[in-house]
């Protein structure tokens, strides 16, 4: 792909020396983590984020109930701040995911969780931020400034940084090696060649992305991003999910962008973009076989979770180009700010 020269891109770039520095900052407050989450381990885990992070909170819970065997729930923040209704989180993990910090629905929901007995946790790029003084225990990502409206790097240690915190309470080798390498797998992952995708996507009205397991939560981001930095409406489904009706809008004019999961997840996947071709569609996947019809590159298979975030990786770096063909600014998106304040 030829390059752009935009704040997106760069800070895309910036991605794998923030994972890189993320984990020395990370190393005293997993700690002190790990020690409470020991001492009493929580029942539930309870997110709370909003725009890119609630995908990084789609994330965690793939991680958690897949890797620890512990439910997550998404908070409703309405239910705090309209509502004004304490919820029963004695003993439970409540987990807010933001890069600001500074959205007050989440600083509000938080302080009703730290009042209602919760281990209340925020993973904030702001360590400084009204999230991070309301909670108990602070994360940094450690992605450094974000000038880009969109946030991609925070989100990439968003990922990164989750990862960290279930291969420490697991103690799993796999996960922990996967961890390690993730800095070096994201500057690989940005060198990928995704230009394949750029005619079909410029040309288009509507897109589906797809995604399952490790993948359901990029899927939801590349919507996201596609919505945000290129102006072009789409919507994220579970592979699963998208049977369930969706699949009737399926046609040569709708493309599909697939995010294939390198684990038990990715036959149903491959199962799907056969069907999808078989009936009509027009259906690009990262990841699989290489030899199927719309591929796009991906590294080779290492570990499901880190591989599925070397996947927005090289998304990214087609969201800043495809914006460009389409002639919007994937720095400054228009009716967005950078820190969105919510109540």
């Amino acid at each position: 792909m030829a390059s752009v020269a935009t704040s997106m891109r760069e800070e895309v770039q910036e991605s794998p020396a923030a994972v890189r520095r993320q984990e020395a900052l990370l190393a005293a407050p997993m700690a002190a983590l790990i020690e409470r989450v020991a001492a009493r381990r929580p029942g539930l885990v309870m997110t709370c984020a909003r725009g890119s992070s609630t995908h990084a909170a789609k994330f965690a819970k793939h991680l958690f109930e897949r890797y620890l065997g512990i439910p997550v729930a998404a908070a409703a923040p309405n239910i705090a701040t309209q509502y004004h209704r304490a919820l029963d989180l004695d003993g439970q993990l409540f987990l807010s995911i933001s890069q600001s910090g500074r959205s007050d629905d989440l600083v509000e929901t938080a302080t009703m969780a730290r009042r209602a007995g919760a281990l209340t946790v925020a993973l904030v790029n702001e360590p400084a931020s009204p999230l991070a003084a309301a909670s108990e225990l602070v994360l940094p990502l450690g992605a450094g400034p974000e000038l880009s409206v969109a946030a991609t790097k925070s989100f990439v240690a968003s990922l990164a940084a989750l990862m960290r915190i279930v291969a420490a309470l697991t103690d799993a080798p796999p996960l922990r090696e996967a961890c390690s390498r993730l800095p070096d797998r994201l500057a690989a992952a940005g060198t990928l060649d995704w230009s394949a995708a750029l005619p079909l996507l410029a040309e288009a009205s509507s897109v589906v992305t797809i995604g399952r397991g490790p993948t359901f939560a990029i899927a939801y981001e590349a919507a996201l991003k596609l919505k945000e930095t290129c102006e072009l409406h789409a919507e994220a489904f579970s592979a699963a999910e998208f049977r369930h009706g969706p699949i009737a809008l399926v046609s040569a004019a709708y493309p599909v962008l697939v995010f294939h999961p390198n684990d038990e997840a990715g036959s149903g996947i491959a199962d799907l973009a056969n069907d999808l071709r078989r009936i009509g569609g027009c259906v690009l996947v990262a990841g699989g076989a290489a030899d199927q019809q719309g591929h796009l590159p991906t590294l080779l298979p290492h570990q499901p979770e880190s591989d599925a975030i070397c996947l927005i990786q090289s998304f990214y770096l087609l969201a800043a180009e495809l914006a460009a063909r389409r002639g919007t600014n994937a720095d400054q998106p228009r009716h967005l700010q950078k820190v969105t304040r919510t109540r």
